[in-house]
């Protein structure tokens, strides 16, 4: 037995499943979870010194790599001066500054302390902001464990083949309308027959927790002009997108602009956080200006925000997306030549720093399809990859990605694994 399965088996006994997030398990993939002792620049350390280039960047958030010693250093000197106050601090204004200079829908921000709370926070605030109380959501989607949302939801849930949970209530569970997402008439027609109940309609731009499924031409705009003509609050949660495909989120790569922005990951540097912001209207429903309540004891710590504020101010001085979407385009297009050599049927969605591998004939534009994918040739891919040095998420419903840290030697070594895997795999 190696480190990390000893480890597990540990951990098993005193964590629910041995892990504090589901998809760690390995469960949709098989086999036992490596743990990691050691994070730098694209690689990780297993517990039993095995180096993998790392494709999962922490789920997001790392895109200038682990460990990057700006962030490290603004880490450091703000534990210098302590690590929480419980008041507020210098750090939480120049981040709801950076916030607002770089995300267009943002007049004003709220710090939470994860993509959860933010989300959750948004729902509620469209909620009292409109007096409603349905909202809309789409099939995949993931939005963190909120009760509310966790219907039909993508991720960790679905991976594990619950993608309703336990413990939701029934009655909760019915005041939100799972749609299929890039659908514009089954929007409309919701709309059209439920005038005055919607309160918001919040959708990952680009989901990505159901592997990457892209928008249609003319999606995210007609949701824009949907919500506007019914007076829907507009929510993207940009948790995962926001600030990994451009400074400003989807949001600025297509001009669309929503009423309320969820944001995470890349804004805590690596550390936890959460963020929502919008239009100061909605904004000045919240407490204390408001009547709308949200809270939290480690909201704004001084520790992510330093981490968080290090992180933008690189992603403005080195702009690096011109970059992440070229290597992301060479990942994706030698897959793609790799599984039409064999006759292997593979769609390789990718967008900037984010790709994912559906096995399946068709191009992948909604949930079900992404469901019918054969998941069994992703899981042998995974486990040949792992083998070889290569860390993709343990999960075919998951995105892979990118980070400024990955070097042209990086991709042309992972290309070169992914050929002996797929020999392998055939």
């Amino acid at each position: 037995m190696n480190i990390s399965e000893s480890l597990f088996e540990r951990a098993k006994q005193l964590i629910p499943g041995g892990v504090n997030s589901p998809v760690r398990a390995f469960r949709s993939v098989g086999g036992t979870p490596f743990f990691t002792k050691r994070a730098s620049g694209s690689r990780l350390t297993t517990a039993d010194d095995q180096e993998l280039i790392d494709y999962v960047c922490t789920w997001g958030p790392a895109i200038h790599g682990h460990d990057h010693p700006v962030i490290r250093e603004a880490i450091a000197d703000a534990l210098s001066h302590g690590t929480s106050f419980g008041t507020p601090g210098p750090l939480e204004v120049e981040m709801a500054e950076l916030i607002v200079e770089l995300v267009p829908s943002v007049e004003k921000v709220r710090m939470c302390n994860s993509g959860t709370e933010a989300t959750m926070s948004a729902i509620r605030l469209a909620r009292g902001f409109t007096g409603r109380d349905k909202i809309i959501k789409f099939a995949g989607c993931y939005h963190g464990h909120v009760d509310s949302l966790l219907v039909k939801a993508g991720s960790g849930a679905l991976t594990l083949g619950n993608p309703d949970s336990a413990g939701v209530p029934a009655s909760l569970a019915a005041e939100t309308i799972v749609l299929p997402y890039n659908d514009l008439d089954a929007v409309a027609s919701v709309l059209a027959s439920s005038p005055n109940e919607i309160a918001a309609l919040i959708v990952e731009p680009y989901p990505a927790n159901c592997g990457l499924i892209l928008p249609l031409p003319g999606y995210l705009d007609g949701l824009r002009k949907l919500c506007s003509e019914h007076g829907v609050v507009l929510i993207f949660d940009e948790v995962m997108t926001g600030f990994r495909l451009s400074s400003g989120g989807v949001q600025k790569l297509t001009g669309i602009t929503p009423d309320l922005t969820a944001l995470g990951k890349i804004i805590g540097g690596g550390l936890p956080v959460g963020a929502f912001g919008g239009k100061e209207e909605i904004m000045n429903h919240l407490a204390p200006l408001g009547p709308v309540y949200q809270a939290g004891t480690l909201s704004g710590n001084p520790l992510a925000m330093a981490a968080g504020i290090a992180s933008l101010k690189l992603l403005k001085k080195t702009d690096p997306y011109d970059r992440l979407d070229s290597m992301g385009q060479e990942l994706a297009r030698g897959l793609k030549r790799m599984a039409e050599d064999r006759g292997i049927p593979l769609q390789v969605p990718q967008v900037g720093s984010m790709y994912c591998l559906f096995f399946t004939e068709e191009p992948v534009t909604e949930f079900e399809q992404a469901v019918g994918a054969k998941h069994k040739h992703f899981n042998a891919f995974f486990h040949e990859c792992l083998k070889r040095g290569i860390y993709l998420p343990p999960s075919s419903y998951e995105t892979c990605f990118i980070s400024n840290s990955h070097s042209e030697e990086d991709i042309a070594k992972t290309l070169e694994i992914f050929e002996h895997s797929f020999s392998s795999f055939c």
